[in-house]
């Protein structure tokens, strides 16, 4: 049976690329995003390059804790062992922490640290169960360097490594492996337009090259953190 691989946000940027290496490498993949017109497109094109694939895509806002649950039953009633999750439900929003607009700090706390909080209590019972699985979280470079106007955004990536951390600690006994991504400026939808050239960015498609490559070492080896850069440095 081919492996399942859960992974939020995978529409785009990141969570897109993850989708597609883990379905070339074999996996059937469950993901959500808020988009249905995106979601639509997403499967129609991955059939037609995968039809052996099960691709299952769920419309679903993660920054709601009820639609957090709704998404965890979906996965749950399919009734097959989760591989690998990928926590990368996220949303930036530039601003200073002294003026930035109020309600961003709630909004990128619900968004960046609750869905991957709440999703993860309701699908890593299965792989404590098992003795088998693999989390990660879709950290930034941001939540390991606080920088002028990250704000609200820094503030929930560095409480999200921390929650990362603390799940590895608890996940050491059960045989659970957990990994958080901390990745600098990658070119996605959220930079398009932006005065910069593409070769500045790294590529999304690297970066899910580097989650695969972390999780397809053997279970007795886990890579805690990848951080991972621009060649010429962060933007």
């Amino acid at each position: 049976m081919r492996k399942l691989a859960v992974i939020t946000g995978g529409t785009k940027g990141i969570g897109r690329a993850t989708v597609e290496k883990f379905i070339k490498e074999g996996f059937d993949v469950v993901t959500c995003a808020r988009n249905r017109q995106d979601l639509d497109t997403l499967v129609l094109e991955l059939k037609k390059t995968h039809p052996e694939a099960e691709v299952r895509a769920e419309q679903a806002d993660l920054s709601k804790k009820e639609e957090v649950k709704n998404f965890a039953e979906v996965v749950k009633s399919l009734n097959r062992p989760i591989d690998m999750l990928l926590n990368n439900t996220g949303v930036f929003i530039p601003g200073a922490v002294h003026d930035e607009e109020e309600g961003n700090l709630e909004l990128m706390i619900e968004t960046n640290l609750y869905s991957a909080y709440y999703l993860t209590r309701a699908l890593v019972p299965g792989m404590v169960e098992r003795k088998s699985g693999h989390v990660f979280t879709t950290g930034s470079i941001a939540g390991i360097q606080a920088y002028a106007g990250g704000g609200s955004y820094s503030i929930s990536k560095f409480a999200l490594l921390g929650f990362t951390k603390a799940l590895r600690e608890d996940m050491k006994p059960h045989g659970v492996r957990v990994t958080s991504i901390l990745a600098g400026a990658t070119y996605t939808a959220s930079w398009e337009g932006v005065d910069l050239p593409r070769d500045r960015f790294m590529k999304a498609s690297d970066i899910a090259d580097a989650i695969y490559g972390a999780h397809a070492l053997s279970p007795h080896t886990v890579v805690e953190e990848i951080i991972l850069r621009p060649q010429l440095g962060d933007i």
